[in-house]
């Protein structure tokens, strides 16, 4: 019988080996060589491949010693068959989410890392994001709650008041957020954008933002891992124009994605995500 797979223990030993490499990589000029272009459709950076590969050779660590098998689904290699073909299991991988805060330097980066038993988002079962910023671990197993470096996450959420404070906005071209900010106008008192879904997702699951939104759709890897965490920290996740169950973990899948910590502030945000662009585009 093969041993259980022990994912925090392996998404930390992920984390310390990518630090490292940061580390040894502290320059723009170091950050911001390119590698042509990955299977989730944007540039790949150097950087984002051997972070990648790192996840790989951890992955493989575990296939090779245990006997276990996976279809892992990433943003540069794309789907990959580890192991047998009877995997039971996907990780979902996002190993640099926030390439562009990475390249120019910026602090807030993260590692996601989803491990699923089917194949949309209402399958996560493991959900994993490491901050490289602020070096904070959230993650979550389903139906045991959310935590933020170990420790379960609690917020209040008994008055969510007039209206909503700070609001996360990502994927913030400026084409595509000003009809959003429009519709926040009179509705929400600051936003922010940190340049990472998954970690824009973890703050609101730990009430540091009252909301969030997407200004266009994201990927399965940008959000696989935070969304598990929204949810069994109590908030509000919607996939805008599927049901979580509808939304899908391959590539190919693109969709808005907005979250709360009240229901009537997730009806704001998704207000203001619905007089973005077309969520195709």
């Amino acid at each position: 019988m093969r041993p259980e797979v022990d994912w925090l223990d392996l998404c930390r030993r992920i984390v310390a080996r990518q630090a490292d490499l940061f580390a040894a990589t502290t320059t723009i000029a170091e950050r911001s060589v390119y590698e042509g272009r990955g299977e989730g459709g944007d540039m790949t950076l150097e950087l984002d491949r051997r972070c990648e590969d790192i996840v790989f050779e951890e992955l493989e660590r575990i296939v090779d010693r245990d006997g276990h098998s996976f279809l892992a689904i990433s943003e540069e290699r794309g789907q990959v068959q580890l192991g047998g073909p009877d995997a039971e299991l996907s990780v979902i991988i996002d190993p640099i989410d926030g390439s562009m805060n990475v390249r120019r330097t910026l602090p807030s980066h993260s590692l996601s890392l989803a491990v699923a038993r089917g194949g949309s988002m209402a399958d996560v079962e493991f959900g994993f994001v490491h901050d490289f910023g602020a070096r904070e671990e959230f993650a979550a197993f389903r139906g045991k709650g959310a935590t933020l470096d170990g420790h379960p996450i609690a917020h209040h959420r008994d008055d969510p008041g007039p209206g909503l404070e700070v609001v996360g906005l990502e994927s913030a071209d400026p084409r595509w957020i000003l009809p959003a900010i429009e519709v926040l106008q009179g509705q929400a008192y600051r936003v922010r954008s940190i340049g990472s879904i998954a970690i824009t997702l973890s703050y609101v699951a730990t009430g540091r933002l009252d909301a969030m939104l997407s200004a266009r759709g994201c990927r399965s890897v940008d959000a696989a891992a935070a969304q598990l965490i929204v949810r069994e920290a109590g908030g509000e996740i919607e996939f805008v124009g599927y049901p979580l169950d509808g939304a899908m973990l391959d590539l190919d899948a693109r969709y808005p994605v907005v979250a709360a910590l009240d229901p009537e502030h997730l009806a704001t945000v998704r207000a203001a995500q619905d007089a973005g662009p077309d969520p195709a585009a």
